[in-house]
């Protein structure tokens, strides 16, 4: 592979880490207004639960895959110099698409009631219930934004514009949070649903249309459903409009499984998990973005080798999850404490967040590599290998969830979805593998075999050195705390680069050596 390549890959990493990274920390304080607002009680519950069904209709029309679906068929007509087709097609899918959204949306706000019975049986509250159908009505016309918005994003991503697409999950985490401290005092969480649809408005369609017409964006009012692409993009995004995602179903049966607990459990799970998410935003989500113009480009050009290299480097590199994962469980309370115990979340519920933290964090690794293994596949264009194999994995977790649930609660269902998550990457990397003749694979088995070693070790010894040396987070301050995470984090950093060099292990050697020749630079 060529270096500008790698160079442009490398800077659109940056620029997408930047964006995911400051997307996290304010959707982090996002949670943290929620977690004032409504601590970890009903009414954050009946809020969670309003985002299922807008969700399932974002699903239907997969409006989160248009990155990967349409890429590929748009940046071939810009290879091949027909750009004018390629906006043509664009055209004919926002408006397809698009009407089936609008007409959904308001069937679902007709429907409310029933819906959230089906999706939320386990909740018995009647004012949490009547809570959650209000908040669902808010929050569906957000998700014509989200598909429009996403077709937008995805044509800036073409042709290798990231920065506007950057600032759309910024703005949308800035409006949820204007709408709850604005209206919140007043309306209580419905105050950050009306955030939701201003944010989504602003960030994710207003923004990114202008972005689109930066780069010439030229639409029609046209139907063609006959067209050869419209009907390949069809094809493609079938299977992931029924196929079950895990991003899809974790977020489904954290609700669904977390209705049948204690009120307070589906809003503890959710601030576990958007805690886990941070993490993968930064490694998993952010390179999976910035790499996949890149594979698909190497795709259309039939250049595999390099494909696959690209893949399995990203890939390795991801690996260092692991062991920041292993720090992250260490010191779940403190940082639990440190975010969130102020106002209406208290010492409770600061334990049982961390409670749910510990097993979330076990899967913390396959969510990152997931965002990049399913974009091998979608670089090719095959959206139904993984729709269905990803399917059966889920299905295959649900007994999970239910003996999780039955036998260890909360925590039970937490601990599911980190199985769920490393049962459905470990199974699409596999095949892919088999099917790719992927000669790079072997280096990647050994690196997450040599990290899982690393994180198991040293998260034992540092569980030890916190409790010997810091008293427990329950009873330390914040300020305490915090001391005792930045300690810690030192000491892993430490730790982590003298076994990197001591037993080389490439991925963490290399990592720390762009980072001090970028540092050295002028």
């Amino acid at each position: 592979m060529t270096k500008s390549i790698y160079r442009k890959v490398g800077i659109a990493s940056a620029l997408m880490m930047a964006s995911v990274l400051l997307s996290r920390v304010i959707g982090l304080f996002r949670e943290v207004v929620i977690a004032y607002t409504g601590g970890a009680g009903a009414s954050v519950d009946a809020y969670q639960v309003a985002f299922v069904i807008p969700e399932m209709l974002n699903h239907a029309v997969a409006s989160g895959f248009l990155s990967v679906t349409f890429i590929p068929i748009f940046s071939r007509y810009l290879s091949q110099n027909r750009e004018e087709e390629g906006w043509r097609i664009f055209s004919f899918i926002l408006n397809g698409f698009g009407g089936l959204l609008i007409i959904l949306i308001a069937g679902a706000v007709v429907f409310a009631p029933r819906l959230v019975a089906l999706i939320a049986p386990g909740l018995r509250d009647p004012q949490t219930v009547a809570g959650a159908v209000y908040m669902t009505r808010i929050v569906l016309p957000a998700q014509f934004f989200f598909f429009a918005g996403g077709m937008f994003m995805a044509v800036q991503f073409a042709k290798e514009r990231f920065f506007l697409p950057a600032l759309a999950p910024l703005i949308y985490n800035l409006g949820i949070i204007t709408g709850g401290v604005v209206l919140g005092p007043k309306i209580g969480m419905a105050g950050f649903s009306w955030g939701v649809l201003a944010g989504a408005f602003v960030g994710n369609f207003a923004i990114q249309y202008w972005g689109a017409m930066k780069i010439g964006f030229r639409y029609r009012v046209a139907f063609d459903f006959l067209h050869p692409d419209f009907k390949k993009y069809v094809l493609l995004t079938l299977p992931l409009m029924v196929g079950l995602t895990m991003t899809f179903s974790t977020e489904f049966f954290l609700k669904f499984f977390g209705s049948y607990l204690p009120p307070g459990n589906i809003a503890s799970l959710n601030y576990g998990l958007r805690v886990m998410l941070i993490l993968v935003g930064f490694f998993g989500q952010a390179v999976g973005v910035a790499t996949f113009p890149f594979l698909a480009r190497l795709s259309v050009e039939d250049r595999m080798d390099e494909m696959n290299r690209l893949l399995s480097t990203t890939l390795r590199y991801l690996s260092l999850v692991i062991p920041i994962s292993a720090l992250m469980i260490v010191l779940r309370n403190e940082v639990v404490m440190i975010l969130f115990q102020r106002g209406r979340f208290d010492a409770a519920a600061t334990s049982l967040t961390a409670h749910v933290l510990l097993f979330l964090m076990i899967g913390a690794f396959a969510f990152s590599a997931q965002t990049v293994v399913v974009r091998g596949y979608y670089a090719v264009q095959n959206t139904l290998f993984p729709a269905l194999f990803g399917s059966a994995a889920v299905l295959l977790s649900i007994p999970l969830y239910i003996a999780g649930m039955t036998v260890m609660g909360v925590g039970g269902v937490a601990l599911a979805i980190s199985l769920s998550a490393i049962l459905q990457v470990a199974l699409l990397y596999v095949l892919w593998n088999r099917r790719s003749g992927n000669p790079e694979s072997r280096r990647v088995y050994i690196a997450y075999g040599r990290m899982m070693v690393l994180g198991i070790g040293l998260g034992l010894s540092m569980e030890w050195l916190r409790r010997t040396l810091f008293e427990p987070a329950a009873v330390a301050s914040i300020w305490a705390n915090l001391a005792t995470c930045l300690i810690m984090g030192g000491l892993f950093i430490l730790a982590v680069s003298v076994a990197g060099y001591l037993f080389r292990i490439n991925e963490i050697t290399e990592f720390a050596s762009r980072i001090i020749s970028r540092r050295r630079k002028p």
